[in-house]
């Protein structure tokens, strides 16, 4: 689906937003040079070897919120990534990555070039943008094909291991489970490849044929969950666990809104041992 065609289109449809509410200067051109900046540099780079036409590149957004600046043209901030893809013959859009990067710290001075080297680490903010642009092609070909984001898999450890001489946070084994680190073991990990694996089955086996047979579709979903339970008794605090329900959560929640009472509860089951913390899963089994 993703291949076909002559199109030099670039992979990715990226709109970056920066809010800088919390930073104190007269002067906010730069936060709309960084938004214009960083957007260029995903949407412009060719990050894989395929040939995508214009209506295939991957809609993402990365939200970028900024705290108050310690010294000038040194950022700290919060990141959120989020990617989608459509469903067949439908007019709705799958999210199939939410993730939040607490550590998105960075150098910038307006107008700099954004320099990046597969094969070095050059700075901390292509270093994280690259990243982010393989983890977005990985989760969307894993969509397609099972195991089909192996190649930018390996290119997001290929960064990570890189990025070892960088002092900035979230690169290293010893920091926090739900860093870029952490994300990119999580899905290198051969005792975790099932939760990449039901990506193929969840989006392309159920949610593209959902609209044809939605009853065969909740059982394939169903299916998904308890692989993913199966992977949470062996690893409960991953954070490619954590990441699957803070993508999919509403999605779950409408999908097992209908259909057959036996299947939703075994679902609800399964999401509110797994995900305790969110109450919307009620409605799978309120009516």
């Amino acid at each position: 689906i993703l291949l076909v065609g002559k199109s030099q289109a670039q992979e990715l449809n990226c709109k970056v937003t920066i809010n800088a509410d919390q930073v104190q200067t007269s002067d906010r051109s730069v936060f709309k040079d960084m938004e214009k900046s960083f957007a260029a540099f995903l949407n412009s780079r060719k990050w894989t070897n395929d040939v995508f036409k214009q209506y295939e590149k991957i809609n993402c957004t990365i939200f970028i919120n900024i705290s108050p600046i310690q010294a000038i043209g040194s950022y700290t901030a919060s990141a959120q990534v989020v990617a989608s893809r459509p469903v067949y013959n439908t007019n709705y859009e799958t999210v199939l990555l939410n993730f939040a990067d607490r550590e998105f710290e960075f150098e910038y001075i307006e107008s700099q070039p954004m320099d990046y080297s597969d094969n070095s680490y050059t700075n901390n903010l292509t270093s994280m943008l690259a990243f982010y642009a393989y983890t977005i092609l990985a989760y969307d070909y894993d969509s397609f094909s099972e195991m089909g984001g192996n190649p930018f898999v390996q290119k997001m450890l290929q960064v990570v291991n890189n990025a070892q001489t960088s002092t900035h946070p979230g690169w290293v084994a010893l920091g926090s489970n739900r860093s870029r680190y952490a994300l990119m073991d999580n899905l290198n990990n051969s005792q975790m490849a099932d939760m990449r694996k039901i990506s193929y089955k969840y989006h392309r086996l159920a949610l593209d044929n959902f609209s044809k047979n939605p009853d065969q579709g909740r059982e394939q979903i169903l299916e998904a969950l308890r692989t993913v339970k199966k992977v949470w008794n062996i690893f409960p605090t991953a954070i490619a666990i954590i990441a699957f329900f803070d993508t999919k959560a509403n999605e779950l929640t409408n999908v097992f809104s209908d259909g057959n009472l036996n299947v939703r509860r075994e679902a609800y089951d399964i999401v509110s041992l797994l995900d305790p913390k969110r109450t919307t899963y009620q409605k799978m089994v309120s009516n």
